[in-house]
């Protein structure tokens, strides 16, 4: 029996070692090709050599040709940031909707739920609306009001939400869509009184990450939080695999219930502002991706985090990449990522609707 049961669990800790390094492999494979995905074309021989030429230490054993000198800027300065960007966001995205999902019992919960998105795109529209966008310093100060607006969110929901020194999870969910709401009421206000604001507010909403917004150092300025916030959340996974049994049965089981939760919700709360910091509200992937990797590696968070973690990344990257192909002469404005997700992730839900009437027609 015992012998049996270490089979069992070698033959599933095999398959989830494998989930994930093939998911590790479509990780690269979608960052590489896009690289090569924009108006410019650059042949996939001069993208890696231009890399090579600029990794520290075996740089100097490559030289570029007048062709990849030219281009150079264009992989370095513009689409390698964007990329790196974008994979931060979804997978500081798709993380956080793990999180809320494990903690709410409920595959449809995502950081919409909690407010913190709306906390960032309120603390963001005030910035832009009351014309200190660029005004402290001569700084962008856009991503600074979003990042406390979200966090300033989060907080008040969860001191709502508090009864005595317990938080109850019903209550959070209830208190955190109403605080959405509210907030959602505050930022239809601001957009009718924006003026010649109004563009770039509604830009910022939707999400999008163009180049004007990110750099290198936008992503150093992100990155601490959200590998942070991704580490704290894989040591608490046990914790989460155990309080989605219920409150009860994971305190019989030794876990302090309401300190994880408030690890947890503080966890997602911080990737979610550093990401929509910087992307605006790219809705969908806190909410389609860890549904999805569910249905590929089961419902464990030891290997459904990490999982998520890299397919929110892929998919994100890819969506850019693809925005990127519609941007032409021709049509010089760029269709913000958000439009991407949102109609990938209702086609989605729509096919698993589908799928679901079928089954139980039978």
């Amino acid at each position: 029996m015992e012998t049996e049961k270490k089979s069992v669990q070698a033959k599933r800790a095999r398959r989830w070692k494998t989930h994930l390094l093939l998911l590790l492999v479509l990780f690269l494979a979608v960052t590489f090709l896009s690289l090569n995905m924009g108006f410019s074309q650059i042949p996939v021989q001069d993208v890696s050599q231009i890399i090579l030429k600029n990794i520290p230490g075996i740089g100097e054993f490559f030289q570029l040709t007048p062709f990849q000198i030219e281009k150079e800027p264009i992989i370095m300065l513009v689409r390698l940031p964007r990329i790196l960007v974008g994979a931060l966001v979804g997978a500081a995205l798709a993380a956080a909707g793990t999180i809320f999902q494990g903690l709410f019992r409920n595959p449809m919960a995502d950081p919409f739920v909690i407010s913190a998105s709306q906390g960032a795109a309120l603390g963001a529209a005030l910035a832009i609306v009351l014309g200190i966008g660029t005004a402290f310093f001569g700084a962008n100060t856009v991503p600074v009001f979003a990042f406390i607006g979200c966090i300033l969110s989060v907080l008040l929901v969860y001191s709502i939400s508090r009864v005595g020194s317990r938080v109850p999870i019903t209550t959070l969910l209830l208190s955190g869509i109403a605080i959405g709401l509210f907030e959602l009421a505050i930022i239809t206000y601001l957009q009718t009184i924006a003026g010649d604001k109004l563009g770039p507010l509604t830009f910022w909403i939707i999400g999008s990450l163009s180049s004007s917004r990110v750099s290198w150092e936008g992503i150093l300025s992100i990155a601490p939080f959200i590998f942070a916030g991704m580490v704290i959340t894989y040591l608490f996974s046990r914790d989460l695999n155990l309080l989605t049994l219920g409150e009860d049965q994971a305190q019989h089981l030794g876990v302090n219930v309401e300190r994880a939760k408030l690890i947890l919700l503080m966890s997602g709360a911080f990737m979610t502002a550093a990401a929509v910091s910087i992307s605006g509200l790219i809705g969908f992937i806190g909410l389609m991706i860890p549904h999805l990797t569910r249905l590929l590696v089961g419902p464990d968070h030891r290997v459904l985090l990490p999982a998520s973690i890299l397919l929110g990344a892929s998919f994100l990257v890819l969506s850019d990449g693809v925005v990127r192909m519609l941007t032409s002469p021709a049509n010089p404005g760029e269709v913000p990522v958000g439009v991407i997700t949102v109609m990938s992730g209702v086609t989605f839900f729509l096919f698993l609707m589908r799928k679901k009437k079928r089954i139980d027609a039978f």
